[in-house]
């Protein structure tokens, strides 16, 4: 298994992110989509974890089941939210125990539906990839947001804290945004700030405008207006708002790199469809099976 600070030293990464599903169905939709993207060769993938730890054991699991039965290396992701620092100081070892080397180290929110949620001891992010860094032997990340953390209270604070919990990392992944120059202008600040640390941008095809717009409002990621022109002149056409959201996700995925992008990575959200088309666009790998 590599260590995706290795792969970035070495390279560019295209990397895959995915949830933890909650029913049978959904399982078995994450498997279809695992196995149709294994065949890209992605650097890496991603499996989410749930605020509070609320799917800590699936996120375990699935990070293990990839890591240890396909020929892919796999990142966990884990948050702050509800736990105690011996806590987490014993799912990272655990992780470890079972072979995984890398982590995206989280701040997290309590669960929305938990009147009382159980203590956090680490408060932020930053406090997390020091614990990480302690146990030895990972390869850590963190988050950044190119139009601000929402419950950052002004952009230069957040690329502040960002700069200073990605000091203690290695790279950061950046929340999906629709605007290229967001994410020109989150490096540039880094930068100014003595961090050139890898910033790899986030990408979210938009191929169901409905729930895009809603993660976008909780993501704070402003969605432009031509883009939402054109999606809304054919809303009902399902087909058609996934070709919009393709095509524009082709040509931002290929600014960034002539730009300079250390890598792309792709929120799946568990389907393949639209990043393996992406990824025949580009020429970075086999494209969509026939």
């Amino acid at each position: 298994m590599a260590k995706i600070r290795d792969l970035l030293a070495a390279g560019r990464t295209f990397s895959f992110e995915f949830f933890p599903p909650k029913t049978d169905e959904a399982e078995r939709q994450l498997e279809k989509a695992l196995r149709e993207l294994e065949p890209l060769g992605p650097s890496f993938v991603s499996v989410t974890y749930g605020a509070g730890g609320s799917t800590r054991e699936r996120t375990h699991d699935i990070v293990v089941h990839i890591n240890d039965d396909m020929s892919l290396t796999a990142m966990a992701h884990l948050t702050c939210a509800c736990h105690t620092r011996a806590e987490l100081t014993e799912v990272i070892q655990h992780y470890g125990a079972a072979g995984i080397e890398n982590i995206l180290a989280l701040g997290g929110d309590p669960p929305r539906d938990l009147e009382d949620p159980p203590p956090t001891e680490l408060a932020y992010a930053n406090e997390l990839v020091e614990l990480v860094q302690q146990l030895d032997g990972f390869s850590v990340g963190v988050a950044a947001h190119p139009e601000g953390h929402p419950k950052s209270p002004d952009l230069d604070s957040d690329r502040h804290w960002t700069a200073e919990k990605l000091k203690g990392a290695d790279f950061a992944i950046t929340q999906f945004f629709f605007d290229s120059s967001a994410y020109y202008r989150l490096v540039e600040g880094l930068s100014a700030l003595g961090v050139d640390k890898p910033v790899i941008p986030g990408i979210m095809p938009v191929t169901n405008v409905r729930s895009v717009q809603r993660m976008a409002e909780l993501s704070g990621a402003a969605f432009p207006a031509d883009l939402a022109d054109r999606i809304f002149a054919v809303e009902d056409d399902a087909e058609a708002v996934r070709q919009i959201g393709v095509e524009v996700s082709t040509q931002m995925c290929a600014d960034l790199l002539a730009e300079g992008a250390p890598g792309l990575h792709f929120y799946t959200l568990n389907r393949s469809t639209a990043t393996r088309e992406i990824y025949e666009n580009l020429g970075l790998g086999r494209g969509p099976a026939a």
